[in-house]
């Protein structure tokens, strides 16, 4: 790639960014090496292992590569024989530690996306030897200090150095404890001069204190003087302070042998780790653009989707769409100055580039990324008064050796132009440009070029293979939206931006009458075309605004439909539940009324008992009607119900607190209540507990139910009740059940007498059906049927 292009398209401000996501000194020159590549392979690799680097550092956030030193001149002097010093051998600890650090990172923990990602070779391949890490460690404690324990000699030498220094320090505490001697000093300490223990001295007493003198003060006055008594003691120190000198030469010859074993691995740990930092500076910086990865095509097809220009504030920069080289290879952006077109040019060189570096870019998933051998790119203030050019002069040198570059080798290219031609006269300029994209259209070249030029707008308009494009403009506010829509044309806008900028409108009058007829023609043509276009596009955003509330409520539609049906199915089982258990207990009481009956058909039967046992079942089955009736009543009972008024004898009202249809038998008293007929049963209500009845249809209406009684009163039960039971081929106990059942139903239903049907035969059924009559209280008296009517196999029951 040519630099004048990175430059231009300010390719080198990303590398500063991406340099500032790594940590280390090697990952940060590898940063600043990148250039682009038209490598097929090579960029897919690259952008394989960013995509890799971005989806670890999302997983389980970013790795540190602070610590890593390049250590491999270290190792050139272990391979001629020489010994690391103190800070050499941190610095390859430091790295074996990171080393250590980044391969735990590394590891796949039974991720199957990890463990067969393109970086998981780097992190196998990490050697961080831990043994001589933590050799190292034990023995030097930091960059001026040796463990005591780095060897048995360096630790009996330390010991022996502290038993003298103390019984220097004793002897001398002694002489500075005797009055005599403490008259002679400047001061009641003990120095340090030449590592020699010595005792600030008046100058005039020196020869009061024998000893050696190693220093004075700058005045003179204070002579330092090492005692004689512990000359001996001090020479005994500094002797052993030589040997401990000699030991920890031996100590760190020890260690650089030990490292010298593993100088291959620790070269490697070093370019692996530097290779996984750049890699990492670009997972993140890809995370910090919130950029993705483009796909990569031969075909010269250009596709991106929603991109935004890296270097711009993303909370402010407008999104743009932007397609080259499927059905057209040159597109010419036009529209008012500051109008985002040079931004929309730099946008899709600069991401090419990026690209083709194996960097994410800034756009929505799927954008699409051709492989240009170069990139071209004529943009910005091109004058040079130092070779005394125009602008106009040195941006033609630089089209110039565009063209060159173009000509001299079929390739894929990419070229970008900003102002085509501009800055000399409108005519001429037009005539060139158009010469200039008209012979790179030809070859075939991607082009992108914005201009003022009308003539360049009908060239796209009439030239197949080429078209135009705009940056939106919003006439209402005078002011660029900084969308790119391809397809339009777009218009200056001169008069409009300077009449906001307080240009007179006599002026701006005149100026409209020096342009001609078919230019003004032309410009109200593209205003037309992109009123026409905002007013699709608005349309289009309220349908889809409208399809966005339908598929709302419809999946707001299908949750209430799934929470009714799971409703539904809880309120089936407990039902089935509360079913199961009724059953279970009305087989409980049949067995044991069974077992009752057979009992007591053995022997006298305590009819009291029974009868006390029959009862508690009735009670019990009250209690659940009553309960019943009181939820149907909630049920069906009518909210915010009208109250009837100017009632009158016969009318037809419905009781809502029975549920229960009836007729007016008194008017309401100053309490509003009043007498009710219901079939047999007269009732006192109030006129707040009814509702007026037009008739029997309008009962039905009001519950949505038929009402279990009729208008006049008599139970519907009693016209449904057929007057004879047949208990042909039942056995006695199935028998007594049924006409059990049925005698409570004939008889609420007010018959007067019944029909039994229960045969002849051996006579067994008669039996057991009169036994049962003989014990019901509801039954007057009961005969054999006359003959005709039935003879011995029908029983006529009467009741009370």
């Amino acid at each position: 790639m040519n630099k004048k292009a990175l430059k231009t398209l300010e390719y080198n401000k990303i590398i500063a960014l991406l340099e500032q996501c790594a940590g280390s000194t090697q990952g940060k020159a590898y940063c600043r090496e990148l250039l682009p590549v038209s490598n097929l392979s090579q960029i897919k690799r690259m952008q394989a292992e960013t995509k890799d680097a971005l989806s670890r550092i999302f997983k389980r956030g970013s790795v540190s590569f602070s610590g890593i030193t390049d250590v491999r001149p270290f190792l050139k002097h272990l391979e001629i024989g020489s010994s690391l010093t103190i800070s050499e051998l941190l610095a390859i600890t430091s790295l074996l530690e990171v080393a250590k650090r980044v391969k735990t990172y590394g590891r796949s923990e039974n991720d199957l996306s990890i463990e067969s990602d393109h970086l998981a070779h780097f992190f196998n391949n990490l050697e961080p030897l831990t043994p001589v890490c933590q050799e190292i460690r034990h023995c030097i404690l930091s960059e001026d200090s040796i463990a005591d324990d780095a060897s048995p000699g360096l630790k009996n030498i330390r010991r022996q150095k502290n038993v003298i220094g103390e019984r220097i320090r004793t002897q001398m505490n002694t002489m500075l404890n005797n009055n005599t001697t403490r008259s002679y000093l400047q001061d009641g300490v003990i120095t340090v001069r030449g590592g020699r223990y010595c005792l600030p001295v008046k100058a005039e007493y020196k020869n009061y204190v024998p000893g050696m003198v190693h220093d004075q003060s700058s005045s003179g006055s204070t002579l330092f003087i090492e005692p004689m008594s512990v000359v001996n003691l001090n020479n005994s120190l500094r002797e052993l302070e030589l040997q401990e000198a000699e030991e920890i030469e031996k100590i760190l010859a020890d260690l650089s042998n030990l490292v010298a074993e593993h100088t291959e691995e620790i070269s490697q740990d070093f370019m692996i780790l530097a290779e996984l930092d750049f890699i990492f500076a670009k997972g993140e910086l890809a995370r910090k653009m919130n950029a993705v990865e483009p796909e990569f095509h031969t075909d010269g097809i250009i596709h991106l989707r929603a991109a935004r220009h890296p270097l711009l504030d993303p909370k402010h920069v407008v999104p743009i769409d932007l397609t080259l080289g499927k059905d057209y290879n040159l597109l010419i952006v036009t529209g008012p100055n500051t109008g985002g077109k040079t931004v929309s040019l730099k946008t899709c060189g600069l991401l090419s580039l990026m690209g083709q570096a194996g960097l994410h870019i800034p756009t929505k998933d799927r954008s699409q990324l051709s492989i240009f051998d170069d990139v071209f790119a004529d943009i910005g203030d091109e004058q040079s008064i130092e070779q005394s050019l125009s602008t106009f002069s040195s941006h033609m040198t630089n089209i110039v050796h565009i063209l060159r570059e173009v000509e001299r080798s079929s390739g894929h290219y990419l070229c970008l132009f900003d102002e085509l031609c501009a800055g000399t006269d409108p005519k001429e300029g037009a005539a060139l440009a158009t010469a200039i994209l008209s012979s790179l259209h030809e070859r075939g070249v991607l082009t992108m070029a914005t201009t003022h030029y009308s003539e360049l707008k009908m060239y796209a308009l009439s030239t197949p293979g080429v078209e135009n494009a705009c940056c939106e403009f919003s006439v209402e506010t005078l002011s660029p939206t900084y969308h790119l829509l391809i397809g339009i044309p777009g218009k200056s806008n001169a008069f409009a931006i300077s009449k906001k900028l307080g240009l007179s409108d006599d002026l701006i009058a005149d100026a409209k009458t020096h342009v001609t007829e078919d230019d003004q023609n032309f410009e109200d043509l593209m205003v037309d075309l992109e009123q026409r276009r905002v007013s699709m596009m608005r349309d289009s955003e309220e349908i889809a605004r409208q399809k966005r509330e339908m598929e709302d409520l419809q999946k707001k539609l299908k949750e209430r439909e799934d929470r009714l049906n799971a409703s539904k199915d809880k309120i089936l089982r407990q039902a089935n539940e509360d079913a199961s258990h009724i059953l279970q207990e009305a087989k409980q009481i049949a067995d044991e009324t069974i077992r009752d009956f057979n009992k007591y058909s053995h022997s006298n039967p305590d009819i009291a008992k029974m009868e006390a046992k029959r009862a508690a079942v009735g009670k019990k089955l009250a209690a659940s009607r009553k309960k019943a009736s009181v939820a149907a009543k909630d049920n069906n009972k009518p909210k915010n119900h009208k109250v009837p008024k100017n009632l009158r004898v016969g009318d037809p009202v419905k009781v809502l607190s029975m549920n229960i249809n009836g007729t007016v038998y008194s008017l309401p008293n100053a309490r509003g209540d009043l007498q009710v007929q219901m079939g047999i049963m007269r009732s006192k209500v109030n006129i707040n507990d009814l509702i007026l009845l037009e008739d029997n249809d309008t009962a039905a209406k009001t519950t949505g139910k038929k009402s279990r009684y009729t208008g006049n009163g008599g139970f519907s039960k009693a016209a449904t009740i057929s007057p004879e039971i047949n208990l042909l081929g039942l056995n006695g106990d199935e028998a007594v059940a049924k006409l059990d059942k049925y005698l409570d139903d004939a008889y609420v239903s007010h018959l007067k007498s019944v029909r039994v049907v229960h045969g002849k035969g051996t006579g067994a059924l008669r039996k057991a059906v009169h036994q049962y009559l003989r014990k019901q209280k509801i039954v007057d008296e009961f005969h054999l049927a006359e003959f005709g009517e039935g003879d011995a196999g029908v029983t006529i029951v009467t009741f009370k």
